[in-house]
């Protein structure tokens, strides 16, 4: 038996389409929802007010997630399929043209003129288009967009990420919503950021300033604004 079937390699790229979803949906709904409590607890609001904005903000951001990630994804789908069906339509009418063009892309990459003919023939007998999406158009089974998939990982991870900012106004005294709010926001902030680094094989330090300090500046500025509306009302 091969060495190769007996050594199975897991590379981090294959959970690029629901981790870049989920990360979005989760830091979204963190940074969102804290930041709207942020905002109108610092206008003075009662707990009560505070929860009904802060809920109101989680399914409104959940649904605009979802709605957002599927049609952007979808739109990312339509044009893979267009282009896929003009390769088709390609091959069919030039299939001579297709294997020279097939052929002079794996000559670039260093493969000698006659291999890389012999590998070009050899892929087209087997599934063309597939072999000219790959290596031309650069879809593959990994890349390829999935909109429903997207638009319920990012609903769901706003919901949960939502949820974090909203359960510390539970749980929170009277008057001290906005330092504790802030607080726990940028703790989940932070190990949201490692987690995502984590499963991504990225920096962990560097992913976790990063949203930390973009959400902190987030919280900072609408708890400004909800502080200078509040006085003014």
């Amino acid at each position: 038996m091969s060495r190769l079937r007996l050594h199975t390699e897991n590379h981090l790229v294959v959970r690029i389409g629901w981790l870049r979803a989920a990360v979005l949906g989760a830091n979204d709904g963190i940074v969102s929802t804290a930041s709207l409590i942020v905002g109108v607890a610092a206008s003075a609001a009662t707990r009560h007010d505070i929860l009904i904005a802060g809920v109101a903000g989680l399914v409104a951001g959940a649904m605009s997630m979802a709605a957002g990630e599927y049609v952007s994804v979808s739109s990312q789908s339509d044009t893979e399929r267009a282009d896929r069906d003009r390769e088709r339509k390609e091959l069919r009418d030039n299939p001579e043209f297709e294997l020279d063009e097939l052929s002079e892309i794996y000559l670039k990459r260093g493969v000698d003129q006659s291999l890389a003919r012999q590998v070009a023939q050899q892929l087209m007998r087997k599934d063309a288009l597939t072999a000219h999406a790959r290596d031309e158009l650069g879809i593959s089974e990994i890349t390829t967009a999935r909109p429903v998939q997207a638009a319920l990982t990012s609903a769901t991870m706003f919901s949960l990420g939502a949820a974090m900012p909203l359960l510390m106004v539970v749980v929170s005294p009277t008057g001290n919503f906005v330092p504790i709010v802030s607080a726990a926001s940028l703790g989940f902030l932070a190990l949201l950021g490692a987690i995502g680094a984590r499963a991504g094989g990225a920096n962990v330090l560097r992913a976790t300033a990063r949203v930390t300090f973009w959400g902190a500046f987030a919280m900072a500025l609408t708890a400004g604004i909800g502080k200078i509306f509040g006085t003014v009302v």
